[in-house]
């Protein structure tokens, strides 16, 4: 079982974007120094949610600041980005890292990023597909042209070409909350991301229509079987569940409030907005929130229920920079070595 950090960069009440930064920076060194396998790195726009604005950015940041541990985006929002452009940083951060990069993407939000940059609100609702496909392409091909409704251009020459270092590029991850991604990613052979609202018996449900669906398209059983899924969650580890629920619950929902406020839609249409308590709760029952034992458990639970044994987990939910340290030391200390 692999068990890696999911990094946020969330800005606490009372904190700026530097103080989350710099919290995401030290939680990437703490993560190696623990045996932890990977830091994945979420993107936000506009929101104190999360405030690092390019996932790819602050991972070539990262790759930069460590020497073994897996970096991966999750994820890079792609109705946002232009496939090619993501293609050339991913394949460059492949080959300079040595081949520790991985690229998490996903279709984001109906928000109010797509109207900034210029995108639409048809970016979102129906041209993942077509950005994602392109992607494929760049990662995998030497020569790339476009055709589509969005992207047309004659064919280039890929450079750096991505698959240089080993032959296959980037390891590629697809952020899935419906059924209609899971079978986009599934038809294509892609591992999936799953979010932390998720409990294990939808993660499991979501598997097994990917595996389905990816048979139906033709991929092997083989290929099938090893899908390489990851589950993200919130891991808070104490000498007991009362005292890691309680750090949690104590700063968790302030945040929530705060950055879930404040998102705006494209077209401006009312969004119903989650109970910052009641998520934070549902969060501490579905994931490892305790002492080092339980959280194990609690892990090798829904790695039994899904068959995933890859974890992104949030370790900031203190939004205290000493705090997340020795969360995530605990973790790879006290949680790791149980699961051997």
């Amino acid at each position: 079982m692999r068990l890696g950090t999911f990094v946020l960069a969330a800005q606490f009440p009372g904190q700026g974007p530097a103080e989350a930064l710099h919290r995401s920076i030290r939680t990437a060194e703490a993560a190696e120094c623990s045996g932890l396998d990977a830091v994945w790195l979420a993107e936000h726009h506009f929101v104190p949610y999360g405030v690092c604005p390019s996932a790819i950015t602050l991972a070539g940041v990262l790759l930069g600041h460590t020497s073994r541990i897996g970096v991966g985006t999750a994820v890079s929002v792609l109705p946002t980005t232009h496939p090619v452009a993501l293609g050339e940083q991913a394949a460059l951060l492949h080959l300079v890292s040595g081949g520790r990069f991985t690229l998490g993407v996903g279709r984001g939000g109906p928000w109010v990023d797509l109207e900034v940059f210029g995108a639409g609100l048809a970016a979102f609702e129906s041209g993942f597909p077509e950005s994602l496909d392109l992607l494929l392409r760049w990662l995998r091909d030497p020569v790339v042209g476009a055709d589509g409704p969005r992207y047309t251009f004659p064919p280039v020459p890929v450079v750096p070409r991505p698959d240089e270092l080993d032959g296959c590029g980037p390891p590629l991850v697809v952020a899935c909350t419906s059924p209609t991604t899971v079978r986009l990613a599934a038809e294509r052979g892609l591992p999936m991301l799953l979010g932390m609202h998720c409990g294990d018996e939808e993660k499991a449900g979501m598997v097994a229509l990917w595996r389905e669906t990816a048979l139906a398209a033709g991929h092997s059983p083989d290929t099938v079987a090893a899908a390489d899924h990851v589950s993200a969650g919130v891991v808070q580890v104490a000498d007991t569940r009362t005292d890691a629920t309680e750090v949690l619950l104590k700063a968790m929902p302030g945040w929530l409030q705060q950055g879930l406020s404040a998102h705006r839609t494209q077209d401006g249409r009312p969004r119903t907005m989650r109970d910052p308590l009641g998520y934070a709760e549902l969060l501490c029952s579905l994931h490892p929130v305790g002492p080092p034992r339980f959280c194990a458990d609690r892990l090798a639970a829904t790695s039994e229920a899904t068959g995933i044994t890859r974890f992104a987990l949030l370790a900031e939910g203190s939004g205290d920079v000493d705090a997340t340290l020795e969360n995530v030391f605990r973790l790879g200390g006290d949680v790791l070595p149980e699961l051997a």
